[in-house]
């Protein structure tokens, strides 16, 4: 195994340590059980040699080591174990002061830090004197950072032209219903924002942050592209929304530049640079020119409002527009289907997309004051002023406007007029003919410019339609950049980390708008948003229902880290969110759905390949330790049963780079199959001080990932190693997951290595059979251990970079031979672990014999008894050799061999009493008596002629799978290696030694 240099502490950083008595013994005297002794230099005047992560500091009243809590203790923190800045390691509390005379350490005294709960990190302190300042980041509240900016986002030329049109359809009723139902599912989603955007401290990223910091970079990342893709193709949409706006007006004053579709490229083009102008000058003006379209917005809403009270002219009432009429508000209250469109769920995905746009706010995370109230304050506040806006104008609109108007003033008519049909009539107006031949081209079913016909002044509510849709390109031309930034730092996807760099305070991605810019340009001058459009509409709903999974996930993990702050949110709320914004995608476009979902499984498929080295603490992780508990606790339920046997091998591998081969061996059969745990015993006195063995256990743990190992590493110290051996085989494992099999590397060098390493080696072997444990040993010719070249002292941060060794249990074998010879009975396993092997794709194409003993002249008797046992077995070994010849005398010179083999470890007493021979062995156990040698001598013959079959039949046998002997109690250890060795020498392939524990492994029956 590895033994454990002895190093002595640090020298100190600080010049000097307050003591710790007071932490270790009583406060006034040291007079309790842990007072300090003169030796161990406990005395606040004496520095100490500790680690340098801590400050010298005065805590509250008296000089210590320890520290009271403190910010920048928690700050940047990432995984378990971590060492805080400023907090003294355990080793400095824990271990025995040294006194340091040569340095003094003077007190800290900080009035300001003594309660340590400052509220700056270290990222927010201030400037060294005689450099130039840092100048601050432009940072936003939550009514400017979010509340108006998910306001804007959320508002667009639906407002103005869909929803009076959509109320004429459905009725007051019903369009409530569909505003409702749409709000249901952004409040839920903003629920689960606010409570994922208050579990923790939020940077930059937005939407892709939340997703990926909580559900992990596979969904993360891939909802991070579309997400950021979609904000880029929204900007050209909403710009040609403008665009065809402003070319309807040069249509009625007959001033069009070009054309009508190559007036939108240019108005688009230059209106979409513009914008890029004002995002590139910085947030601040970006701010500044949103809360222009704000208060443009706000204006002509206004102007809508005062619009309704004002009389009607003729002209108004012309085209549909009576005032507050409540017989108009009855009438527009129920539904009045038209056209191919003329359904609920019709108008319903005609009208969601306008009720999208709350991540707006969480776009920008990286620019808000504080985030974890922001986020959720706005974006709530946004959601409910939107929504009352969105009830306030159906209910007046409908109050208003009949549905059918001609427009024309020849059409009133005297009250009670013969013929007339229709609300209208009541008021003055037949529109009869025009109803009834659906040729209207006024009122709320045919009108989509009502709002601006109702409104006070018309022009100000073409402004505000601007307004809505310049926001909203300008929001998502910001949203864009700053989520694909937060995208290619992560490096999850190749190529893109080009566009993560950031310039200025607020580190504005440049690179970033350029490309949001082309991508934008790019949509506007093919003018064929009608066909993207559902599939970016879609994309939204996919990042909606990610958000609420998150949010579901986290809490349904129970994890300790889940503690948002935010607790007005339901798990089975956001579950629900969810699912319906995945059925809503569905709704609006089912192709567009199923091309939003092929590309998001795509993207995760290929994060799920790259397996990028990040750890964000994701519920992923959660939910794997969940279910890995679940799993483990209910498997402790199950009565074992032969049928599901399987090995499971505890593997002495040591640092498992050390013996590739040997891991290779064991990975081989138990991939996918069983436990493989790979023990490694370090050897140090019991008061040394300990190395870091999570930051070795990961490294190690990091190299088998790499070579494709599906196993766990731990490692025990112990002051020699059967010791450590014992404490692994009793207590590696969990539950009914627990090691069944000992594998362990054939000691080569027994015969020069001490004596008390070759009786701690056959001891382990002896435990593992009195723990219940089969035994496996792999020897191969040139040996397993490559320490010598790898050197031992590797930094164990490097493991997982070094160059992998080649065995030969990685490569293809080829129609060679596996031999198994099944000498003796030990429940099965010498023919279950060479079965499994053979079912391996590089073992596959091996013929596998299987050798056993017999006699001369029963010969085909017994090879019938074994294949009809193998048969039943159903391993399809059907190549049975029947070995005759195994008890004749070995070749005089093989015989020779052994016994030079065992010569040096001979007591040579004679054959005298037991007692003078116990007297003579004491104090070198591993000594062979001659009486011994005699009784053991036919035990010691089979064992060299099982070496000459060995090498007459398998010398050229890919593997040799053979049950050794058994050394009993009392057996000297020389004398059972040296049957191992006579049994496994001159042999080119591996030979595996395994011995079960003599109970079945293997069965016939199906119960």
């Amino acid at each position: 195994m590895a033994e454990l240099p002895i190093a002595e502490l640090p020298p100190a950083r600080c010049s000097g340590r307050f003591t710790i008595s007071t932490l270790l013994g009583t406060e006034e005297g040291g007079h309790g059980p842990y007072a300090p002794t003169e030796s161990s230099g406990c005395d606040s005047a004496q520095p100490t040699q500790l680690s340098g992560s801590t400050l010298c500091t005065r805590t509250f009243g008296y000089n210590t080591v320890d520290v009271v809590p403190a910010y920048e203790h928690y700050a940047n923190s990432k995984g378990v174990g971590d060492t805080r800045k400023g907090r003294p390691s355990l080793a400095d509390l824990h271990s025995i002061l040294k006194p340091d005379p040569g340095h003094l350490c003077a007190p800290v005294s900080d009035p300001q830090r003594s309660n340590g709960l400052t509220e700056a990190g270290p990222e927010e302190t201030s400037a060294e004197p005689g450099t130039d300042p840092v100048l601050e980041p432009v940072r936003f509240g939550w009514v400017k950072g979010v509340m108006i900016r998910c306001m804007l986002n959320i508002w667009g030329v639906i407002l103005y032209l869909r929803l009076p049109w959509i109320t004429a359809q459905a009725g007051i009723a019903l369009t409530w219903l569909i505003i409702l139902m749409s709000v249901t599912v952004t409040t839920i989603t903003g629920l689960s924002i606010s409570a994922i955007s208050t579990n923790g401290k939020v940077k930059s990223g937005g939407t892709y942050f939340l997703i990926s910091r909580s559900l992990g970079p596979e969904l993360g990342g891939s909802i991070g592209l579309i997400f950021a893709f979609a904000n880029a193709v929204a900007v050209a949409m909403h710009t040609v929304g403008f665009a065809e706006t402003v070319r309807d007006l040069l249509q009625e004053h007959n001033s069009l530049i070009v054309d009508p579709t190559n007036d939108i490229r240019i108005i688009g083009v230059v209106t979409v640079t513009v914008l890029l102008g004002i995002s590139l000058a910085g947030m601040e003006w970006e701010a500044k020119a949103q809360i222009l379209f704000f208060l443009v917005i706000l204006v002509s809403f206004i102007n809508y409002l005062v619009g309704t009270v004002i009389p009607a002219t003729a002209e108004k009432q012309a085209k549909g527009f009576f005032s507050y009429r409540a017989d108009i508000f009855a009438q527009n209250f129920v539904p009045n289907w038209r056209g191919p469109e003329g359904s609920f769920f019709s108008l319903f995905s005609i009208f969601f997309p306008s009720a999208t746009g709350i991540l707006a706010g969480a776009n920008i995370s990286g620019d808000l004051k504080d985030p974890a109230v922001a986020i959720p304050k706005g974006t709530l506040m946004a959601i409910f002023w939107t929504t009352m806006s969105y009830l306030v104008l159906s209910a007046t609109i409908g109050a208003c406007v009949v549905r059918d108007a001609s427009g024309s003033l020849n059409d009133s008519v005297a009250l009670g007029s013969p013929g007339c049909e229709g609300l209208a009539c009541t008021f003055g107006w037949n529109f009869t003919a025009c109803a009834q031949r659906q040729s209207c081209r006024y009122g709320l079913s045919n009108y989509y410019q009502s709002m601006s016909m109702v409104s006070g002044f018309g022009p100000l509510i073409t402004a505000g339609i601007f307004g809505a849709t310049l926001s909203s390109a300008l929001a998502c031309l910001v949203s864009a950049p700053k989520v694909f930034q937060c995208l290619c730092r992560d490096q999850l996807y190749p190529l893109i980390g080009f566009f993560g760099k950031g310039y200025g305070r607020n580190s504005e991605p440049i690179r970033g708008y350029m490309l949001t810019y082309v991508i934008a340009v790019g949509f506007i001058l093919i003018a064929e948003l009608n066909a993207i459009a559902p599939i970016i509409s879609n994309f939204f709903l996919c990042s909606y229902a990610l958000i609420n999974f998150s949010c579901f996930h986290a809490s349904i993990t129970n994890s300790p880290g889940w503690r948002p702050s935010f607790r007005y949110y339901s798990k089975w709320a956001a579950l629900f969110g969810a699912a319906v914004s995945v059925v809503i995608m569905f709704l609006l476009t089912w192709w567009a759905a199923l091309i939003a979902f092929g590309i998001v499984i795509f993207l995760l498929g290929y994060v799920l390949y790259k397996k990028p080295d990040v750890n964000w603490g994701s519920s992923m992780q959660a939910s794997s330790y969940n279910m890995a508990l679940n799993y483990s606790v209910g498997l402790s339920e199950v009565d074992e049963h032969i049928k599901n046997y399987r090995p499971q091998c505890l593997v002495l591998t040591g640092p498992p780079n050390f013996r590739p081969a040997l891991v290779d061996f064991v990975g081989t059969f138990t991939k996918n199959l069983s436990l493989m745990l790979c023990g490694n015993v370090l050897i140090a006195p019991r008061k040394q001080k300990m190395p870091d063995s999570r930051l070795t256990a990961d490294s190690h743990t990091k190299w088998l990932m790499k070579r494709k190992i599906k196993a766990f590493y731990t490692d025990v110290v112990a002051e020699n190693l059967r010791s450590g051996v014992q404490m692994l085989i009793q207590a590696a494992g969990l539950g009914k997951m627990r090691p069944n099999i000992l594998v362990l590397g054939y000691k080569r060098n027994w015969r020069t290595a001490s004596p008390q390493s070759l009786e701690d080696y056959v001891g382990i072997l002896h435990d593992a059979f009195d723990f219940k444990y089969g035994v496996c040993l792999m020897r191969m010719k040139e040996g397993l251990n490559v320490s010598q070249v790898l050197q031992a002292h590797m930094d164990p941060t490097t493991l997982a970079c070094e160059q992998q060794a080649s065995t030969i249990f990685q490569s293809e074998q080829g129609k060679k031979t596996i031999d198994i010879y099944w000498l003796f009975d030990d429940g099965g396993l010498t023919l279950l672990i060479p079965y499994l092997m053979g079912r391996k794709k590089r073992w596959g194409k091996c013929k596998i014999r299987v050798f056993v003993g017999g006699q001369i002249n029963r010969m085909d008797e017994e090879r019938k008894v074994i294949v009809s046992l193998l048969s039943k077995f159903r391993l399809g070994f059907h190549e049975v050799h029947i070995l005759p010849d195994i008890n004749q005398k070995p070749q005089p010179e093989h015989i020779k061999r052994f016994d030079d083999l065992i010569a040096p470890f001979r007591l040579n007493d004679g054959f005298k009493d037991e007692a003078i021979v116990n007297e003579m062995r004491q104090g070198c156990p591993w000594k062979i008596s001659d009486e011994e040698i005699d009784k053991n001598r036919v035990k010691s013959l089979r064992q060299v002629r099982l070496n000459e079959i060995l090498l007459d039949y398998s010398r050229d046998a890919a593997l040799i799978a053979i049950t050794p002997p058994v050394g009993r109690k009392g057996c000297p250890s020389s004398l059972y290696m040296a049957w191992l060795e006579t049994l496994s020498q001159d042999l080119r392939p591996p030979v595996m030694l395994i011995r079960g524990n003599q109970e079945n492994v293997l069965t016939f029956y199906c119960q």
